[in-house]
């Protein structure tokens, strides 16, 4: 048996003629950049996600940076944020020539330690005045402890980005009630790269705010720095959203949810299934339903790189995110971490492997994927 990663094609066969027209409907109406399509799903992303606001942008790395553009973040300014992402949290600092500052992770979830973030603050006050920013990840699916986070980044005056890429409808329970990713900081930055719960049919992206004053300001900076056009206020960049990739997720948006309950199904199964010793199953800090399970990811103290082996043998689709934390990234030499820095991030890089987990999987594949596993160990 064959069992990959993830199957797209699976995902296409359940909407083909459903998308294939949305497609069509926008290449007949010949409005290739931005209109209709754009701020219907904007207007439907910022109900889902419970803001008022959602500005469409070319993707989830420029969701990043131009949250951070809107933040006027410049040469020198401080953005503490976790080593162990996708690059695009840490890059976005960089190519705004500001210094990213990285704090631990909490080893159960991956997402950006508390108690490491407050440590930093209260030993660094020579450098807080520079910090313009905090992004925490809601890594995997799962939200960070944004209570804990927020409470700290408001005592301190500090704008909270989320970094949502992977979360979209996660839900946290916050003191001021449930509360979706993208809807608890001053912006919420999301992806929807392909192999997303919601992917497009190429690159494109969303922020999140509750703040009308920039919104407005994202919507200049999407577009040159202009509004109207030929008047700019700023200098932006090309950030907009195709509405072919807006159409394709107006279709997708609508079985979301039920998407999100196939992937905490299959997460059950292998929680159940994997509670073996040799193995850690994903740590559910809240319930499982406020889990979208991006990513199932298993950490496994001895023998990962083994098991890949095996499971490669094996045909069963795997991944390692992420191999480098970013203070061991050859390009971020410059800052002058050494390796030993992040010990908890280091650990996650070199002992976590992500299982298939889509919607799709079919109970006999996930079986096979806990038979090859369990005869591993």
């Amino acid at each position: 048996m064959k069992v990959p990663l993830l199957d797209l094609q699976a995902q296409l066969a359940t909407i083909h003629d459903e998308l294939h027209q949305a497609v069509a409907a926008v290449l007949d109406s010949t409005r290739y950049i931005m209109g209709p399509k754009v701020t219907e799903l904007e207007e439907q992303i910022a109900a889902y996600c419970g803001t008022a606001y959602a500005v469409g942008v070319s993707s989830g790395t420029d969701a990043l940076l131009m949250a951070l553009m809107a933040l006027d973040v410049q040469p020198g300014d401080l953005v503490l944020t976790t080593p162990y992402s996708f690059f695009a949290t840490a890059g976005v600092i960089a190519r705004l020539h500001a210094v990213p500052v990285f704090v631990d992770i909490d080893p159960k979830t991956y997402n950006l330690d508390p108690a490491a973030l407050k440590r930093w603050l209260i030993d660094n006050p020579e450098r807080v005045t520079r910090v313009k920013a905090i992004i925490p990840v809601h890594l995997y699916g799962q939200c960070a402890d944004m209570d804990a986070l927020r409470h700290l980044a408001d005592g301190f005056g500090i704008p909270v980005i989320e970094d949502a890429a992977q979360a979209i409808g996660a839900r946290y329970p916050s003191e001021s009630g449930l509360k979706k990713a993208g809807s608890m900081g001053l912006m919420g930055c999301f992806s929807f790269f392909p192999s997303k719960n919601l992917g497009g049919i190429g690159d494109g992206g969303m922020v999140t705010t509750n703040d009308a004053e920039l919104a407005e300001k994202l919507i200049k900076l999407r577009n040159h720095g202009s509004h109207p056009k030929y008047y700019h206020a700023l200098i932006g960049g090309n950030f907009r959203l195709d509405p072919i990739q807006a159409a394709a997720l107006l279709v997708k948006l609508k079985y979301l949810d039920q998407w999100h309950a196939a992937r905490q199904q299959n997460a059950a199964y292998y929680d159940e299934h994997l509670n073996m010793p040799g193995l850690q199953t994903p740590a559910l800090v809240y319930a499982r339903e406020y889990h979208i399970y991006n990513q199932y990811i298993l950490s496994v103290p001895e023998k990962r790189d083994e098991l890949r082996e095996y499971l490669n043998a094996s045909a069963i689709g795997h991944e390692v995110y992420y191999p480098v934390p970013f203070h061991l990234q050859e390009c971020f030499s410059y800052l002058g971490y050494k390796r030993g820095a992040f010990p908890r991030s280091e650990y996650a890089a070199a002992h976590t492997i992500a299982l298939p987990i889509y919607p799709e999987l079919s109970e006999e594949m996930q079986a096979y994927v806990v038979e090859k596993i369990r005869k591993f160990f």
